[in-house]
């Protein structure tokens, strides 16, 4: 089966992949193996697709279309299989299958529409509303990560950049400290989304809009909200007002979550200069810088 990667994840996928690491090798014949499992034709690949995953729009042997998609296992796709079988479809897209080497049959969306599509309030809204009906307990004996476990890897890479850019330390050493103080006294656990953002939010038919593309983790919901705080992070920076844009999201969005703005503000410190440095470190100057500006602001 001939078909080209897109290229947003060729590059990301490049960012990450661990020496010797032969996933891309491999992915026509596993995308091979995954359509014919389970009896699908396949449309199209979905571009520009996922940072971290390959997007195959497919129809299944009795015409209904779905989308397969596969990922790497550092992306986590049991992980990802076991949350969405545990939300069965309430705010999130549907698992159909799950099969083996990352492969994942979902229900099919409308991809190129998602609530970025909305003017920016009614996406803030829309977003908010689809990422509450996630926020359930996690299911007994789960194996999902924790805020506490994925907080402190990032943690020790933060830690490491700033050792060697003298630039990063305040920024870095605000954001550790904040994390810290949030740990120590976690209101609530329960499992989110754990890459939530606009862009993560589709249209369906059986709902207005579904949550897609989670990198589950258990804990807080402020953690998980976060990260829908910087949404639009570019149009934020080139506001002359941008600041106070941002510090009147943050009580918007806590407000109408039942969050506590505090934690909301702080986890929203740390997600930035943890997105920040990473980026300064793989080569992106350019988000890095406003990652960090937007982080200075909180």
């Amino acid at each position: 089966m001939a078909f080209e990667p897109p290229r947003r994840l060729l590059r990301a996928l490049g960012e990450s992949a661990p020496d010797g690491d032969d996933w891309l090798e491999k992915l026509p014949a596993t995308l091979q193996e995954a359509v014919a499992l389970h009896e699908l034709t396949v449309e199209r690949v979905q571009v520009p697709g996922g940072r971290s995953s390959l997007v195959v729009l497919v129809r299944r042997a009795d015409g209904t279309p779905a989308v397969l998609k596969l990922a790497p296992p550092r992306a986590r796709p049991e992980s990802e299989r076991a949350a969405l079988a545990h939300w069965g479809g309430r705010g999130a897209v549907q698992l159909l299958a799950g099969g083996a080497q990352g492969a994942l049959l979902l229900e099919r969306l409308h991809p190129d529409v998602s609530v970025r599509s909305l003017p920016e309030a009614k996406a803030l809204l829309e977003a908010a509303g689809t990422l509450r009906r996630l926020w359930v307990q996690p299911p007994e004996g789960h194996v999902f990560e924790t805020v506490a476990e994925r907080t402190g890897r990032q943690a020790r890479a933060m830690r490491a950049s700033a050792d060697t850019d003298a630039e990063l330390v305040p920024l870095v050493d605000a954001a550790l400290a904040v994390r810290e103080e949030l740990l120590a006294d976690a209101p609530e656990h329960r499992l989110l989304h754990g890459t939530f953002r606009q862009s993560k939010v589709l249209a369906g038919e059986r709902m207005p809009w579904l949550a897609v593309g989670p990198d589950p983790v258990v804990g807080e919901c402020a953690f998980d909200l976060a990260r829908l705080v910087r949404d639009r992070v570019e149009d934020l920076i080139a506001q002359p007002s941008g600041a106070a844009t941002t510090r009147r999201r943050v009580k918007r969005l806590a407000e109408s979550l039942d969050v506590d703005q505090e934690r909301l503000r702080g986890w929203t410190l740390f997600r930035a200069v943890e997105s920040g440095v990473r980026a300064r470190r793989v080569g992106r100057p350019q988000d890095a810088e406003l990652l960090l500006e937007f982080a200075s602001w909180l």
